[in-house]
C-alpha cells in the first residue's frame, strides 16, 4: 500500500470540529500534490509509492500567501496521520482515510 491517491481529512486534532470543512471537504491528494482544510490550501511535490513522506508546500492561508512543510505516514490500520506546518505559524495535525470513489456513471 502507498500514499498515492486522494485522502479525506477526517480529523484535525486540536481544532474546532467544523474547521476542517469550512470552505470545502478537507483533503490531501498525493497524485495532484495538493491539500485543503479550513482556509488553508497548498501545493507540494511528492507521494509516489512510499508509505511516508516529508514535503515543502506553497499556497494560501485565507487570502494571504503561505508556505511551510509537512509530513504524512500510512498507519497499520490503513489511515494516514501527518502534520502541516505553516512557516512561523501553527503545526496542524491531521488524520485521513482514503477518499471514497464513486463508480456511478455521469
Amino acid at each position: 500500500m502507498s500514499l498515492l491517491g486522494k485522502w479525506r481529512i477526517i480529523e484535525l486534532p486540536g481544532c474546532e470540529d467544523d474547521y476542517a470543512d469550512m470552505v470545502e471537504p478537507a483533503f490531501i491528494d498525493f497524485d495532484q500534490g495538493a491539500f485543503a482544510f479550513g482556509c488553508v490550501t497548498g501545493r507540494f511535490h511528492g507521494g509516489g509509492e512510499a508509505t511516508a513522506i516529508s514535503f515543502d508546500w506553497d499556497g494560501h492561508d485565507e487570502m494571504d500567501e503561505a508556505r511551510g512543510s509537512g509530513w504524512a505516514e500510512l498507519q497499520p490500520n490503513g489511515s494516514l496521520r501527518g502534520e502541516i506546518h505553516l512557516h512561523q505559524g501553527d503545526e496542524i495535525a491531521f488524520i485521513a482515510r482514503r477518499w471514497a470513489t464513486s463508480s456511478t456513471a455521469c
